[in-house]
């Protein structure tokens, strides 16, 4: 029988999970490092990113942050209250988060209008490429078909994670700050505040939520699939940060069929 899962440690060490997490973790680390670090982040903090950069990813972000709490709707229709502690668990989170992650959406559309980007140019989804969609339309298909212990580390641990780590570098930069405009600098920053702080718990608590429903001894290619999940999250963000960046291939419009 596999024994179950109690964290009895703080939440924010990860010597308080299985030791098949904290492999997990390390074998994952590499690839989210090419997000965190990507160059994109770097040339925002030091307010060196170009205009059209810029509404590359305020722009090309969008479906993922418009969707995220469908994501999480998503994994909460795969749960059953007193099925397993790990069903509850994820039951109570999932509830209490997906209304915090659609105010999230309202602060991206001020960050774009921070940085000079109509909010109506954002929802417009004829200048979202299809490179753009790959990583919302990824985070769909697993909350949707995938099991319930993937959907939530593929989004809210891996996303989440990732996304704390370099909003933290962006929200801390002086430069970045006096680079927006005075009147508009505090609700422009609201959205990096928010995941710079919030998401420092956030992706733990994700993480606590999948090790209690595989375990203490999950089966190697449970483990095997939950790392690749996370990995190709994490691969989906850095190709739309190089999207982001990338010469020549600036936002465009897309021809949409009638």
């Amino acid at each position: 029988m596999n024994p179950r899962f109690e964290r009895t440690g703080p939440l924010e060490q990860l010597s308080s999970y299985p030791n098949w997490a904290q492999d997990m973790i390390a074998d994952c680390e590499s690839t989210k490092k090419s997000v965190v670090s990507h160059e994109l982040f770097a040339l925002m903090r030091e307010a060196r990113l170009d205009e059209e950069s810029t509404a590359n990813f305020m722009i090309g972000i969008w479906p993922l942050i418009e969707r995220f709490p469908g994501y999480m709707a998503m994994n909460l229709l795969k749960t059953s209250f007193g099925r397993s502690a790990g069903d509850n668990l994820a039951r109570r989170w999932l509830v209490r988060n997906i209304r915090v992650e659609q105010n999230h959406a309202e602060y991206w559309l001020n960050w774009a209008e921070g940085e000079g980007i109509a909010r109506e140019k954002v929802l417009n989804t004829r200048w979202i490429s299809h490179e753009s969609h790959a990583l919302a339309d990824w985070c769909e298909e697993i909350s949707r078909t995938g099991t319930l212990a993937a959907g939530i580390a593929a989004t809210n641990y891996a996303v989440e994670g990732a996304t704390g780590e370099w909003s933290q570098l962006v929200y801390d930069s002086q430069t970045y700050r006096n680079h927006l405009a005075a009147e508009v600098r505090t609700g422009s920053l609201r959205w990096l505040q928010l995941h710079a702080a919030y998401d420092d718990t956030h992706p733990w608590e994700a993480l606590e939520i999948v090790c209690t429903l595989l375990g203490m001894t999950p089966a190697a290619h449970e483990v095997a699939h939950v790392a690749e999940c996370i990995k190709r999250t994490y691969t989906s963000m850095r190709m739309l940060a190089d999207r982001c960046v990338a010469p020549n291939r600036l936002a465009r419009p897309i021809e949409v069929a009638a």
